[in-house]
Order: C-alpha cells, then sequence, then structure tokens
C-alpha cells in the first residue's frame, strides 16, 4: 500500500533562522516532526532504511561542535554516500569483496 504524498512547507530561512538562535529546543522539536512526518509518508518498505539514515543523521549532528561544524561533517557524509551510489551504478560493488572475514568463536570457546 502506497503512502500519501506529503508537500511540507517550510517557515522562511529568517523564520528558521530566529527559531534557532531564540528557541533551540523548539527548532529541535520543528526539524523532529518534520523528519518524522516526511517518514511516515514513504513506502512501508523505506521506512526502517529512513528511520536507520536520520538515527545516523541525528548522531553525527549530535556529535558536532558548532553548525558550521555539522554542515561540514554532513556534507562529508552526503558525499561519501554519493560515491557508494556511484559506484553501485557503475557496477562497481565489489565492497564486500574487500571487507575482511572475521573469525567467529563461539562463546562456550570463549570463556
Amino acid at each position: 500500500m502506497n503512502s500519501p504524498l506529503v508537500y511540507q512547507t517550510l517557515p522562511s530561512f529568517d523564520e528558521l533562522m530566529d527559531m534557532a538562535e531564540n528557541n533551540p529546543e523548539g527548532f529541535t522539536q520543528f526539524k523532529h516532526e518534520m523528519c518524522q512526518e516526511m517518514i511516515l509518508s514513504a513506502s512501508e518498505e523505506m521506512r526502517e532504511r529512513l528511520w536507520a539514515q536520520q538515527s545516523h543523521i541525528d548522531l553525527v549532528v549530535g556529535s558536532c561542535k558548532n553548525p558550521n561544524h555539522a554542515n561540514v561533517v554532513l556534507m562529508r557524509e552526503l558525499v561519501s554516500q554519493m560515491v557508494k551510489f556511484q559506484d553501485v551504478l557503475d557496477g562497481d560493488v565489489n565492497e564486500c569483496d574487500e571487507r575482511p572475514k572475521a573469525q567467529v568463536i563461539p562463546l562456550r570457546d570463549w570463556r
């Protein structure tokens, strides 16, 4: 079943800046609600991946020192994702072959 298409309207840049400066908690809540609304509007098949991606973004941003640092780190993340996407499009998906194989030790043997 497809979810309904959602059109979100953002406040102006100046309004968002004002909210971020004068009401950071409200700004964070606004961002959370907008992301949640968009993810819930996606197909059921995509929601789990989108929640995982949003969680990753939240962790990355949470470790940043300031908004400029967050922008730089998020741009690096985006570039990394785009490179992976380009590799898939080009058929260069040997990433799994390049990972070292882990030695699995049963818990009972570990003790």
